[in-house]
């Protein structure tokens, strides 16, 4: 069972994990130091916990001990609680949500492993924006995705505002990141998937054109800035696009994503 201890100290050393979650950079470097992520909100904490991984820590305001009570007994980690006021001096933001818990990362499992069974998979190349990044997890976890693949560059998929924006979806769909830029699709044609391109290339076919009769296939989606690379777009065995009113050429990364699963579910 969680040991509850009240603090009222903001510059407490045992609030180290929480500090200065505004900053993007600092937390980065700080969760990266340390193998840590920060799950935030009664949901996202609970799902977190069940998903198997090991809490270092809660920080809760009074209000949210009854709620997650249950996930309390069962850990170990030390529970602090603080004010509403102290929580957002050390956080830097209003946690209106009252609720939050720092745990420890895993080691990211092999790209087979994440591929074994698949026969849906999202790959992202250089999407650097948490808040999409943690959108297309909830899009292919609710449309039937079975795995997300992730090149180097991508945003974190742990970092608070990816599993906030992600609804927890990042513990339910299996991910890693590619060791391998340069060949990362020829190697996934190579496992039996048909990539596809989401691209604005001239030679693109209407996304439901694209993946249809497919068994195992793997939609790429490129940056929120200039798309693929030249590299991952010429590799892709099909280009596909969503067909468009006349003057706009394109969704937002994320908003792309639920349209192409949603047809790609449905092949």
């Amino acid at each position: 069972m969680a040991t509850q201890l009240e603090i009222s100290d903001p510059t407490d050393p045992r609030l180290a994990d929480y500090r200065d979650l505004r900053d993007v950079e600092l937390r980065k470097h700080l969760e990266a130091t340390h193998g840590l992520f920060l799950a935030e909100g009664e949901k996202v904490v609970r799902r977190s916990v069940e998903a198997g991984f090991a809490p270092r820590s809660f920080l809760m305001a009074p209000r949210w001990l009854e709620g997650l009570a249950d996930v309390l007994d069962r850990s170990d980690a030390p529970c602090y609680v603080v004010s509403e006021a102290l929580a957002e001096e050390v956080t830097g933001f209003h946690v209106h949500r009252g609720a939050l818990a720092s745990l420890e990362r895993r080691p990211l499992p092999s790209v087979d492993s994440v591929l074994a069974g698949a026969r849906s998979v999202l790959v992202l190349e250089d999407v650097v924006d948490h808040t999409n990044v943690g959108a297309i997890f909830r899009s292919g976890a609710a449309l039937g995705f079975d795995a997300v693949l992730l090149a180097p560059r991508c945003a974190d998929p742990l970092y608070r505002r990816s599993i906030k924006v992600a609804m927890g979806a990042v513990f339910a769909v299996p991910w890693t990141r590619l060791p391998d830029w340069y060949d990362a699709l020829p190697s996934l044609s190579g496992a039996g998937f048909t990539t596809v391109a989401l691209t604005l290339a001239p030679d693109a076919v209407p996304i439901e054109a694209a993946v249809s009769g497919l068994d195992k296939v793997a939609l790429v989606l490129g940056s929120e800035g200039h798309g693929l690379s030249a590299r991952w777009e010429e590799a892709a065995d099909r280009r596909g696009i969503i067909p468009m009113r006349e003057g706009i050429d394109s969704l937002n990364v994320a908003a792309a994503t639920a349209v192409a699963c949603y047809i790609a579910a449905r092949r």
